[in-house]
Parts: structure tokens; sequence; C-alpha cells
């Protein structure tokens, strides 16, 4: 990609490592993405009767397995996750690779994961409740030797976590949010934000009402920096595609994606994370056409806004 705009690519978990799984990882190395990601679900929407990985497990192969390539989850919630055992997977995590992980991190969905461990749905006030005091608490356990720690939701006790992250003082959050607390969130502990743009608009909206509304997010995600007494400039902005009125129609030609990247590039982001396709599913691009984008999009794409 251009010195401003990175790309990169979410690997979903359905494949057996030794059959599928681990090339996915390899090819998207080859492909000279920025960062593959996985999603970090105990399963999700149309593969939940199918087969679907672990997140941690699947990152830790993928550590051994590559070099060069950034690992990440996208997104990790409170859902099913504890700051505390959290913490240790990470800086496991961190160290396998070599300080290449980071940390993608929402509040969470009303999906199946909202309900697996057996628990009643959370209201959105006490989800934002939860992921408000889950970053506060995971921040501490990964920059501290030892945090012990009640509060509303969680706590922990003496919990060690020596030696910390290979990355210092911890490995990036990559911090999901749309609305005023989740920013706050993002401006004062990520490193990036995370958006997939606006859910409304997904069925009936049109792709200039999506910009527009991401215009809105980006404009929103600078009140709350400034707020923080934080250069916006400094957080990496990320989008999240597939789930914009475009769907995946930026992924049909390599100029369309040209297209795509550019206008999204002029708002201010400077990562984008593209699916890499999966038969039959939701993200059923065309593989040849995908390995086409990623390796002539970015010679055609001019540098965007810097991104500090």
């Amino acid at each position: 990609m251009t010195s401003s705009l990175r790309l990169s690519t979410v690997i979903l978990p359905y494949q057996r490592w030794h059959d599928g799984g681990r090339d996915a990882w390899l090819r998207a190395e080859e492909l000279g993405f920025h960062a593959a990601y996985t999603y970090d679900h105990l399963s999700w929407r149309s593969f939940r009767d199918g087969p679907w990985f672990g997140a941690v497990p699947t990152l830790t192969a993928a550590a051994a397995a590559t070099r060069r390539l950034r690992l990440g989850t996208m997104v990790t919630s409170p859902n099913f996750r504890h700051p505390v055992t959290l913490a240790k997977d990470l800086i496991s995590l961190d160290d396998v690779s070599g300080g290449r992980i980071t940390l993608g991190i929402g509040a969470g969905g009303t999906g199946f994961d909202a309900t697996a461990l057996g628990q009643e749905p959370w209201s959105p006030r006490e989800r934002a409740d939860r992921f408000a005091e889950f970053v506060a608490l995971l921040d501490r356990l990964l920059t501290e030797d030892a945090v012990t720690y009640e509060g509303r939701f969680y706590s922990a006790g003496e919990a060690r976590n020596i030696p910390g992250c290979a990355q210092r003082p911890r490995l990036p959050f990559a911090v999901a949010a749309t609305g005023p607390r989740g920013l706050k969130l993002a401006a004062r502990y990520g490193q990036a934000w995370v958006t997939t743009g606006d859910p409304k608009l997904y069925e009936t909206g049109t792709p200039e009402e999506s910009r527009a509304a991401l215009a809105r997010q980006v404009e929103a995600l600078g009140r709350a920096c400034a707020e923080a007494g934080r250069d916006v400039a400094s957080v990496h902005k990320v989008l999240l595609t597939g789930f914009t009125p475009d769907r995946n129609r930026p992924l049909e030609s390599v100029e369309a994606f040209v297209d795509f990247a550019g206008r999204h590039a002029e708002l201010g982001f400077d990562e984008i994370v593209i699916h890499t396709p999966v038969p039959d599913s939701d993200f059923a691009t065309d593989p040849g056409v995908f390995e086409k984008i990623v390796t002539e999009a970015p010679g055609l794409l001019s540098p965007g806004p810097s991104a500090g």
C-alpha cells in the first residue's frame, strides 16, 4: 500500500489448520498484507452450524507459521472473555509472534456469543458499562506486573503478568466504536479505531450516505480525542469492509476497489480491511480478482492524508 493507506485482511477461522487454514495465513503474508485478523467469536451468523475454530489458538498457530505479518482479533469482546485470562493469552501471543499482535476490541453484539455462557443478554447500557470497565482493566493488566482490582463487573486479585508484552508499554488496541462512549474509549486507550460504518444504512442506504456517516464518525473521534487532550492523527483509522451498502462490490474489480479505497482514504482512513474469500458465504468473492486487487491496487492508489 502507499505510505499512508494500508491493506489488511480478515481470515475467518472455519478451515482445519492442516486443510486450508495454515495456507490462508501464509498466502496473506506472501501477498504483502499489512495485517491479517480473525474474528473472535464462538460462532458467527451463517457459520453457526459448521466448522469454526478459536481465535487465540488460531492466531498462535499463525504467529508460528508467519514471520512479518501483523496479526490480531477483529474483534474481541466481553461477551465471553474476562480481562484477567485474556491478558495472559495476549501476552503469550505477543511473545510467540515476536511483537506482532494487535488487539481489536469492541463492546460485542447480541448474537450467539451474547448468551453462549448461559447468561441473559445484556442491555445496551450494561454492554457499554462492561466494555468501559473491561478495556480499562485490560490496559492495566497488560502494563503492570501485578493488578488487584474490584469493579462492578470484573475483578482481579494480584493478577501477575510478568514479563508483560513484547511490545511496550503494551500491544496496541484497535477499539471498535461508533457511539460517544466507545469513541471516548478509543481516544483514551486506542492506538487505532475500527468501524464498519453505520449499520442502519446497510440494507437501504447508499454508498454516498455511508461515506457521509463515516465522515461524521471521524469527526466525532476527533472531538473525543480533543477532549482527551490527544491528537486525532495519532489514532489509526481502520475500516472493516463488507458491512456498508457497497457490500462486496469494491472487490469485483481492481478499478472498483481503487475507487472505494481512495474515497475512504479521503475521509481519513489509513487501513482498509477486506475479507479473504469464503465460498458460499457473504464473502464469496472471486479469489483471482481478490489477489489481483491485493497485488495491483497499491500501485494505483495515490497517497492519502497522513495518519500521524
